[in-house]
């Protein structure tokens, strides 16, 4: 060591800081939301795994096999409406950081209206298969097929509603930061309704087809 050298004051020396500002209201809450989707999550793979299950138990115990019931082109066509409506709200996201309200609010009522387009072929699809008598009632897997149709839509009518919620406090409060971190959350709550479609519709729609 150079005699040159200057000793350092332990006191003066910290590797923290020692004044935390802590976290900002808007990294808490949506650090809360994402708690909240890892236990939805949970719920999801749960039905999954169940699905699985007794997809191999159907033919077992009567009632038709999900290739016979299972329409693939319906999914195609709810899969471009509901990515539609994520894209699109991806657009409105772009719209806030420049701050255009115009562009949110339009964004998002193309948005809103893309998932209602998709609920509205999820439930053609479900009444359909109600009026040819394939009900939750007539096998586990089928009990487990519409639960998973189901759960999924009521996430679907939730994020609809919330959008148009938040069309009526961007018109009242502007982009104010209760308005901001709700719009981030509904971000994050879309976007997680597009990656659990995308496991929907492999494991229920292109595998019901070869079972």
């Amino acid at each position: 060591m150079s005699a040159h050298s200057t000793a350092v004051d332990p006191k003066s020396a910290s590797l923290w800081a020692r004044h935390y500002p802590g976290h900002d209201v808007i990294g808490t809450r949506t650090f809360g939301f994402w708690l909240y989707m890892l236990t939805d999550a949970m719920v999801y793979a749960a039905l999954f795994a169940s699905l699985v299950v007794l997809s191999h138990a159907s033919n077992m115990v009567g009632g038709p096999a999900p290739s016979e019931f299972i329409n693939p082109r319906v999914a195609y066509e709810e899969t471009i409406a509901l990515f539609a409506s994520v894209l699109t709200y991806g657009l409105a996201m772009v719209s806030l950081k420049k701050g255009s309200r115009r562009g949110v609010t339009g964004w998002i009522l193309l948005s809103a209206l893309l998932g209602l387009v998709y609920l509205g072929l999820s439930v053609a699809d479900n009444v359909n298969l109600f009026q040819h008598g394939i009900t939750p009632q007539t096998n586990g897997f089928l009990s487990a097929f519409f639960a998973i149709i189901i759960y999924h839509a009521v996430h679907i009518v939730v994020g609809v509603a919330w959008m148009l919620v938040m069309l009526l406090q961007i018109a009242k409060e502007g982009f104010s930061q209760n308005v901001v971190y709700r719009l981030i959350n509904l971000r994050l709550f879309w976007h997680f309704q597009a990656v659990i479609w995308v496991f929907v519709f492999v494991f229920v729609y292109l595998q019901g087809v070869v079972l």
